[in-house]
């Protein structure tokens, strides 16, 4: 009976998040070893079915870096980085469109096994995403691009028509060339664009520390003003540098909160989502955080 009694307290704690989110859109960037992982996959896709069942309107944007580099080195290429971007010429372009293409049908089929409708889409399809090549410190990295505009119209009829899109980081330029996207960057501009009230980034750490090698520096949650504070006075670093600056330019451009969540946690986003502590790290909105 105790059991019983804790499942029912559970449920009536996650009402009111259930209440206050519904029909409200929620963007998941996906990677990392939560896609490598069969059964954590599993757990992710099932939290992001429910979160649609309980009335979200979700979005999930997935990553595919690991299975990339890992056909790259089945065709006897070696994969090159320059400031944590992947080197693509025209044969890896090839091979990643060709890997984020099975990830993204595979993620399709894990969500409709569990009854709710999904489509895969590229930021290709229906000029999602419009991008200008990027450069990393004036360097040329091949066919790596930089997101100028976003025309999110194909997600708007996706949601209304009760569709769970999947969206895979590939866009095209001017001359309709096939580029790749940073997933962190295409979440960021795809939950801008939809006026998201969520943006989810499932990552390989707890959440945000201000000091990495300390378990106690461990951040529950900021405003955006702090975390560009923490950027601008050198505690953050690493791969982190980025992804928080893609948090605070979310915040910035409307996103009512931005979630940090260690993708490893079975049912890290319903914990932090439908529970009063949470697991991961909330940047929050100055005007929110006053």
């Amino acid at each position: 009976m105790q059991k019983v009694m804790q499942k029912a307290e559970t449920l009536i704690e996650a009402l009111p998040y259930i209440q206050k989110f519904n029909r409200k859109i929620i963007v998941v960037k996906y990677g990392g070893s939560a896609m490598s992982n069969e059964e954590l996959q599993k757990n992710v896709i099932k939290d992001v079915t429910l979160l649609k069942l309980v009335g979200f309107k979700p979005i999930i944007v997935h990553g595919g870096g690991k299975e990339i580099s890992r056909w790259v080195g089945k065709v006897g290429k070696e994969a090159q980085f320059v400031n944590g971007l992947r080197v693509t010429d025209e044969e890896t372009m090839e091979i990643a469109e060709m890997v984020l293409s099975k990830v993204n049908k595979h993620l399709v089929t894990m969500v409709q096994e569990l009854g709710v409708k999904a489509v895969g889409i590229s930021g290709k399809d229906g000029g999602l995403l419009n991008v200008d090549k990027k450069y990393a410190d004036g360097k040329d990295i091949g066919f790596v691009g930089d997101i100028r505009e976003v025309n999110p119209k194909i997600l708007y009829d996706l949601l209304e028509k009760d569709f769970l899109p999947i969206v895979a980081p590939i866009g095209l330029d001017d001359e309709f060339r096939t580029y790749n996207i940073n997933a962190d960057d295409a979440a960021c501009a795809i939950a801008k664009a939809v006026g998201a009230d969520k943006l989810a980034f499932l990552t390989d750490i707890k959440g945000l520390y201000k000091d990495i090698n300390d378990e106690s520096s461990f951040i529950s949650r900021l405003t955006a003003s702090t975390a560009e504070n923490l950027i601008r006075d050198g505690f953050i670093g690493g791969g982190m540098l980025p992804k928080l600056t893609n948090c605070t330019s979310a915040i910035r451009g409307g996103v009512n909160r931005v979630h940090i969540l260690d993708g490893r946690i079975a049912h890290c986003l319903l914990l932090e989502i439908f529970t009063n502590e949470g697991i991961g790290t909330a940047i929050i909105s100055d005007e929110e955080g006053a």
